[in-house]
């Protein structure tokens, strides 16, 4: 199997951040570009979406709830993230 190089250009950010998803998966970019490429080939299309994601009912119901409460001006049961997620993982 002969092998190729493709460079691209990006944004230092963009990689950094990108990377660091990689990562999270065990992968390097490197990886991850192979994989789309594969993923194209054997899908005969770009497995991209370009919509934006929409919450759900249940999440638009959620965010509601948290922006009232917000502008209502009251304080909460906890004071900090910390808190609140000690308390969820109880």
């Amino acid at each position: 199997m002969a092998t190729s190089t493709l460079t691209i250009r990006i944004d230092e950010n963009l990689k950094r951040e990108a990377s660091a998803v990689a990562d999270y998966y065990g992968l390097d970019l490197s990886s991850v570009t192979r994989a789309l490429y594969k993923q194209m080939v054997n899908t005969r299309r770009i497995p991209l979406t370009f919509e934006p994601e929409e919450p759900n009912e249940e999440s638009l119901e959620a965010i509601r709830e948290g922006d009232a409460f917000l502008a209502s001006g009251k304080e909460g049961r906890f004071t900090n993230g910390a808190d609140l997620l000690k308390a969820a993982m109880a």
